[in-house]
């Protein structure tokens, strides 16, 4: 498989090249509060679906209440659930940044899709927004009826950080199958979600891979830019190693007791290899896994729908597998 490509999109480079004469700065660059401002203004939905009926309230959360938004694209019929985390390092990130991508979901999936405005580091460092993400995902398979959603069909799916967040989730259920990597039977038995959703995931915590070399600078994700991020999210070093921060370090058992997957690379990612070896690695596993890889795309590509032809119709793709789960 083609792992990247000689020339970028020429529309995602358009959109890149409007993205830097509007001075948008490098992430690293900023104060945490200022680099939350430029993203809720830089990917503000743009022209995005209606859908019939989008709610938002607050569900209750191991260190207090979690803002939630749903989008039921049919409110009258039972539909099959994504729970959502969006991106944004663990650090930036709205319920209003992943609007866009959240009403595009449910109006091509059909699915209900629900938007978790997990706490953000670095108030809130590892595991803190994971512990948010499974009380999110367990609260809605428990009350999914009541939403109009399926409770025996619920994935779990995220861009970048929160692809991180859904990939660990499945670790979390996946270790009621087996126990904890470390012995642990005390870790809490997570329900096993219907899929993996994994939109260029955060999968490891150390950049050592090919694709972090050619995309060193970007663009729209750097490694400074995931330097950055990686030092707000984690309390230590140790946690660089810990398989519930970094996915792509669990062990095949563990892995082979995950749900079937979807994962989504672009070449001009830095994040490209981690998840083509994650994607190789649930397959060895024995998951059954779709590797949908767009050689011309860059991180964060299908936020790009509005503007880019390609990232339109892979959005498309995207929730046709999300349809089959």
């Amino acid at each position: 498989m083609e792992r990247h490509a000689p020339e970028m999109d020429p529309q995602v480079r358009d959109a890149v090249e409007t993205f830097e004469r509007e001075g948008l700065p490098p992430w690293h660059s900023l104060s945490v509060e200022s680099a939350r401002t430029v993203e809720d203004e830089a990917f503000a939905a743009t022209d995005p679906p209606a859908v019939e009926r989008v709610r938002e309230f607050s569900i209750p959360g191991p260190r207090g209440p979690i803002p939630v938004r749903t989008y039921h694209p049919a409110p009258e019929e039972t539909r099959g659930v994504l729970v959502f985390y969006h991106g944004g390092g663990w650090t930036l990130g709205t319920l209003d940044s992943a609007d866009g991508i959240c009403r595009r979901l449910a109006d091509r999936s059909g699915r209900l899709v629900v938007s978790v405005d997990y706490r953000l580091a670095p108030e809130h460092p590892f595991p803190e927004p994971l512990d948010d993400a499974v009380a999110a995902y367990e609260w809605v398979r428990g009350r999914a009826g009541s939403l109009g959603g399926d409770a025996e069909n619920v994935v779990v799916g995220g861009t970048s950080a929160g692809g991180n967040l859904a990939a660990v989730v499945s670790l979390r259920a996946a270790v009621g199958e087996g126990g904890d990597e470390d012995g642990d039977d005390d870790v809490e038995s997570v329900p096993t979600p219907s899929g993996q959703l994994l939109l260029y995931p955060i999968l490891a915590q150390t950049f050592d891979a090919d694709s972090y070399e050619e995309n060193a600078d970007g663009p729209l994700l750097s490694r400074a830019d995931m330097a950055w991020f990686r030092d707000h999210y984690l309390r230590s070093d140790v946690d660089r190693y810990n398989p519930f921060a970094a996915p792509r370090l669990a062990d095949e058992e563990l892995l082979a007791a995950t749900p079937p997957a979807c994962v989504v690379t672009g070449g001009f990612d830095p994040l490209r290899d981690e998840g083509t070896d994650y994607a190789a690695r649930l397959r060895e596993a024995g998951v059954g896994v779709v590797h949908q890889h767009y050689p011309a795309m860059v991180h964060g590509f299908l936020s790009l729908a509005a503007e880019v032809e390609a990232a339109d119709e892979a959005l498309d793709r995207v929730a046709g597998r999300l349809a089959e789960f």
